[in-house]
C-alpha cells in the first residue's frame, strides 16, 4: 500500500452536501478501556446532537492468525466482521479498510460524527496523517481523494493506566515483546514510542485505574507531572470505581477540551516544539527544558551524546543542524529507551526563490529573528522531557557535541569530510527501523517535512 487505497464494490448511500463529518479517535494501550470510553463518547455525542454516532473498532490481537476484526456499532445495532490482511501488516489493513469506510459513513443520513476505537498497536497521529493524505481510489460515485475530502479528525482521546503508563512510556521493549505488534513480522517500534505518541497527540486524557486504596501516591504525582507536560492543556478525567466513565462524564469532558490542543493538527518540522503552555517548573523530578545552539553538531560526537537521551528521559523532540548535512534540518525524536533521527525539511537558507515563496509566513518570520549572515536560519533546538535525568548533564553532552571554534573556522568544505553515522534515518540503540512496515513506505509514516 504505497500512497493510495483501491476499493471496489462499496455500498453507496445518498450524498449529503455539508460540512465534513467529525471523527473522534480513541486510543490507548488497553483494549477494554478503549472500548468503554468509545461507547461513552458516542452516547454523549448522540445525546447532544440527536443523530447517530457509529463506533468503528479494530482488533489486531489475532493478527498472528491472519485476522483483523472490525466492529461497527450504531446504537443497539452491531456488525462484526473480519478484514483481509494486507501483506502481513495490521496498520496497512486498517488503513485500507477504514479510509473508504469513513467516506461511506459521511454519506449516510443522520450521522453526526464517527468514533474510531483504535487498536493499541495503532498511533493516532499516523492514522490522522493517512486520513488527510492517502488517496482512496476505485469507489464508484466518489472522486479519487483522501478521506479528508469528507471527514476530519476533530479530536483524540487517550486512555492512560495510572499505575502502568509511566513504565511503558520510559522503557525500551518493542511492541512485539509487549504482545501488541501491528505486523505479523516483528514490530520493532518500542512500546514507549507508541505510549508517548498516543498521549502527545491527545486532546483529552482518561486516567484509568485510579483506586485510592491501591495507588502509589508518588507514582501518581510523577505520572501526572509527565502528562501535564506531554499533553499540555488536555482535558483530564480521573476514572475511579465510584465514578466510572459514563456518557454523562464524557459530556463534561468533551465540553472542557480547549481550543489550543492538537484537534487533529499534525505539527510541521519548523513549528514550535512547545505545544500549548506546558508547566516549565520542576515537579516530582519531572522537568521540561530546551537545548539550543547556533552552530552545527559534529556527527560522530552527536552519535555518542544522544545516549544521554535514552535514560531518565520520557521524550525528546527537535531539529538538528549537522555539519555534514547543511541543506536539511534533521528531525530527532526519542521516547523512553528508543531514539530516531530522520530527514526533516530544508533550511530556508538552502532554498531557492521559488521554494521560499512556498514557505509558511510564520516560519519565515521566526527565522528572521535569529538569521545569521553566514549560516542563515540553521540551528539546533531540542525540547526534552526528563523525569530522572540531570538537565545540566544532558546540555553539557550536547554542547560538547557541537563544533569547537577551531572546527567552525575550518568551514563547510572540510566539515563534509567528517565521518557521518547518520544517514537519512538513524535509530538508537543501533538496530533495525523502529517503525511499522506501513510507516516505512511512501505516504504512510507521519512526515516531518517532506519524506
Amino acid at each position: 500500500m504505497h500512497g493510495s487505497v483501491s476499493v471496489v464494490q462499496m455500498e453507496i448511500k445518498p450524498n449529503n452536501s455539508g460540512p465534513r463529518t467529525p471523527v473522534v479517535l480513541v486510543t490507548g494501550l488497553d483494549r477494554g478501556a478503549i472500548a468503554r470510553v468509545s461507547d461513552a463518547v458516542a452516547a454523549a455525542t448522540q445525546t447532544a446532537t440527536g443523530a447517530a454516532v457509529p463506533v468503528v473498532g479494530y482488533d489486531l490481537s489475532q493478527l498472528g492468525s491472519g485476522m483483523v476484526t472490525r466492529t461497527v456499532r450504531t446504537g443497539e445495532h452491531t456488525v462484526v466482521g473480519t478484514v483481509e490482511l494486507e501483506h502481513a501488516c495490521g496498520s496497512c489493513t486498517v488503513r485500507a479498510d477504514l479510509l473508504p469506510l469513513l467516506r461511506q459513513l459521511h454519506r449516510r443520513d443522520g450521522v453526526a460524527a464517527v468514533v474510531v476505537a483504535l487498536d493499541p498497536a495503532l498511533e493516532p497521529e499516523a492514522v490522522t496523517w493517512a486520513v488527510e493524505n492517502v488517496v482512496v481510489t476505485g469507489m464508484p460515485g466518489f472522486v479519487d481523494a483522501p478521506a479528508a475530502h469528507e471527514v476530519r479528525v476533530s479530536m483524540t482521546i487517550a486512555c492512560v493506566a495510572e499505575m502502568d503508563w509511566l513504565e511503558a512510556a520510559t522503557g525500551d521493549i518493542t511492541m512485539a515483546e509487549a504482545g501488541l505488534a501491528a505486523a505479523v513480522s516483528e514490530d520493532e517500534r518500542t512500546l514507549a514510542q507508541v505510549a508517548v505518541g498516543q498521549v502527545e497527540f491527545a486532546d483529552a486524557l482518561i486516567i484509568a485505574g485510579c483506586d485510592a486504596a491501591a495507588r502509589d501516591a508518588w507514582l501518581t504525582a510523577r505520572t501526572a507531572a509527565v502528562l501535564k507536560r506531554l499533553a499540555p492543556g488536555a482535558a483530564m478525567v480521573m476514572e475511579i470505581p465510584q465514578r466510572p466513565f459514563t456518557p454523562q462524564v464524557a459530556a463534561v469532558l468533551l465540553a472542557a477540551i480547549p481550543d489550543d490542543t492538537p484537534h487533529g493538527r499534525i505539527a510541521g518540522p519548523f513549528d514550535s516544539l512547545l505545544r500549548g503552555s506546558p508547566p516549565l517548573h520542576e515537579d516530582c523530578g519531572v522537568m521540561l527544558f530546551e537545548f539550543w545552539a547556533q552552530r552545527p553538531f559534529h556527527p560522530g560526537r552527536l552519535h555518542e551524546a544522544v545516549d544521554e537521551l535514552l535514560d531518565g528521559v520520557v521524550r525528546a523532540r527537535g531539529r538538528l543542524w549537522l555539519a555534514t548535512q547543511p541543506n536539511r534540518a534533521l528531525w530527532l525524536e526519542s521516547a523512553g529507551g528508543g531514539l530516531r533521527v530522520d530527514a526533516g525539511a530544508p533550511w530556508l537558507a538552502a532554498m531557492d526563490d521559488d521554494e521560499l515563496d512556498t514557505a509558511e509566513p510564520a516560519h519565515r518570520a521566526m527565522a528572521a529573528l535569529r538569521w545569521d549572515d553566514e549560516y542563515g536560519d540553521r540551528h539546533s533546538s531540542i525540547v526534552i522531557l526528563a523525569y530522572r535525568a540531570d538537565p545540566d548533564r544532558i546540555r553539557t553532552a550536547l554542547r560538547r557535541a557541537c563544533l569547537t571554534d577551531d572546527e567552525m573556522a575550518q568551514g563547510q568544505v572540510l566539515w563534509m569530510a567528517y565521518d557521518d553515522p547518520f544517514g537519512l534515518e538513524h535509530a538508537d540503540p543501533c538496530r533495525e527501523d523502529l517503525r511499522t512496515p506501513d510507516q516505512a513506505s511512501d505516504n504512510s509514516m507521519k512526515p516531518k517535512g517532506q519524506q
